[in-house]
């Protein structure tokens, strides 16, 4: 019984930490999020059909401005290096429905630095080769830069998508 209560307590406490964070935000709109500007657009509209059912489909476009004086930096120490924490930003479209593989959301990362790496190395003849490979080095976003991104969402006949945005650093 005490499992129970603390596992109500926790996602009570996840779900609405995670939703005071959010703000809503609408076509056209550009919003303040922790030293960045968002902005959300809506760039087409159209009626579509799906299983008997009417929706609208709507193409997105989401950007995201570094308009604060802080660098956001992951610097890689090792390769192959997994990495999850890049997102800056995130958009939800609450009343998507995610039909005909579409978007529930459109994430905003950060840049990724390549960075040529020149090895050599005998090939499968014995020959001494020199080869150049692109490497991930760093993810980064810097003052001033902007991301932007796109997504489709499919929403029920006659509602707009509803989005919220929160801050994901």
């Amino acid at each position: 019984m005490k499992n129970l209560a603390l596992l109500i307590t926790l996602v009570t406490t996840i779900f609405w930490g995670t939703s005071i964070s959010a703000q809503k935000i609408s076509d056209g709109q550009t919003l303040e999020v922790n030293g960045m500007n968002v902005t959300f657009n809506i760039l087409n509209k159209e009626s579509i059909e799906s299983g008997g059912k009417q929706y609208d489909r709507y193409k997105v476009s989401a950007t995201v401005k570094n308009t604060s004086d802080k660098a956001y930096n992951i610097r890689l120490s090792a390769f192959p290096q997994i990495v999850s924490n890049i997102n800056l930003v995130e958009l939800d479209c609450i009343n998507a429905t995610g039909a005909r593989l579409t978007s529930k959301k459109i994430e905003l990362k950060m840049k990724a630095q390549i960075i040529n790496v020149t090895y050599s190395a005998y090939d499968k003849s014995g020959k001494f080769t020199t080869s150049t490979i692109p490497v991930t080095g760093s993810y980064y976003f810097d003052p001033g830069d902007s991301i932007s991104n796109n997504a489709i969402f499919i929403v029920p006949q006659g509602e707009k998508p509803d989005v919220s945005v929160r801050s994901l650093r």
